[in-house]
């Protein structure tokens, strides 16, 4: 296995293949810097304390393998475009590019790969996947013009993200699954406004390493570990849950935010039955929340079944402390701001 300076040349590469895929003018260098962050992520997949891990690793491994492929096979169609109808060609290569790009992110239809591979990865391998390992393949999304499979895929996403997770007792699944809502709102963002769109991504990052961080520290994979975990502290369990809510979007936390401007978009676009489904849709996601959050505050257990390291350290307990108080007070503060200004 790899130490811990290889896994952080292993991650540099990545974000490296990320901005080449970024930066690329032509399909081909995208599709090379895409190659470049899958070969890198592999290496950062593997973990001596998972055996599940070697498993996600190489069914990661065959899925992107398989979207590269199609990708590839798409940019060589569009070299050949001058030797057959270009209208034709063009909407056909349009749809096969956009299908691997969904496939490489893990949006519904394509969502198939990616709370299976979840639930064999370390917290923090989970929060690459949900967040960094979408950002090369929803900017060349962006490239593609096509609407109609492009808002299937939104709301085959925000559906499947939100009935999916009803019935959920791992945590990881559970992130799985919003991750593929949250993904379904950040591509209908990127249809309206790129500036939507990363305000977005950005502040789900950012509630995603607020509950992953809080995970990983505790090693908690399972809701029965969050019931009886906290009952030595009040305050953690609390502010936890609080930073469910926020990340499901219940308003006054800060997860509500990008939801309120991505809604604005949509009135202002006069787009209602987009904005319909995908409120809907957050309102499934919220009811687990709540029942989850509910049954958490309303019962307390005295006993553990698992032997837990409770101790957090200082540095990490009041990092955890700030980017909480900003998960569950931020949307206030910047409405407070806004006003004063």
């Amino acid at each position: 296995m790899f130490n811990n300076s290889s896994k952080f040349l292993f991650m540099v590469i990545m974000m490296m293949g990320s901005l080449i895929t970024i930066t690329s003018n032509s399909w081909l260098g995208a599709w090379m810097g895409l190659e470049i962050n899958l070969l890198s992520f592999i290496p950062l997949m593997s973990d001596n304390n998972n055996l599940m891990s070697t498993e996600a690793s190489l069914k990661y491994f065959l899925v992107q393998a398989m979207a590269s492929t199609i990708l590839l096979f798409s940019i060589i169609l569009l070299m050949m475009k001058n030797n057959f109808n270009f209208e034709i060609m063009n909407f056909y290569t349009s749809m096969i590019i956009l299908s691997s790009l969904l496939l490489k992110s893990g949006a519904a239809p394509f969502h198939f790969w990616f709370p299976n591979i979840m639930e064999g990865l370390s917290w923090m391998n989970c929060l690459l996947l949900m967040t960094w390992q979408k950002i090369a393949p929803m900017m060349l999304i962006s490239h593609v013009n096509m609407k109609l499979l492009l808002l299937f895929s939104i709301i085959a996403s925000v559906i499947i993200g939100s009935l999916g997770g009803l019935n959920q007792s791992s945590l990881r699944k559970l992130m799985a699954f919003s991750s593929i809502n949250h993904l379904g709102w950040m591509l209908m963002a990127l249809m309206t406004n790129e500036i939507i769109w990363l305000l977005y991504f950005l502040m789900y990052s950012f509630l995603s390493f607020t509950l992953t961080f809080m995970f990983d520290n505790f090693k908690i994979f399972h809701f029965n570990q969050m019931f009886s975990l906290f009952f030595n502290s009040k305050i953690l369990k609390f502010i936890l849950f609080m930073n469910f809510l926020s990340l499901g979007g219940l308003p006054p936390f800060l997860g509500f935010l990008p939801k309120w401007i991505v809604i604005q978009q949509l009135s202002l676009d006069n787009q209602y039955f987009m904005l319909m489904i995908l409120m809907m849709s957050t309102l499934i996601t919220l009811f687990f929340y709540l029942r989850i959050c509910y049954s958490a505050f309303m019962l307390n257990y005295y006993e553990n079944n698992w032997m837990i390291n409770m101790q957090m350290k200082s540095m990490n307990y009041n990092l955890y402390l700030i980017m909480s108080f900003f998960s569950i007070f931020g949307l206030i503060m910047i409405s407070i701001l806004y006003l004063m200004l």
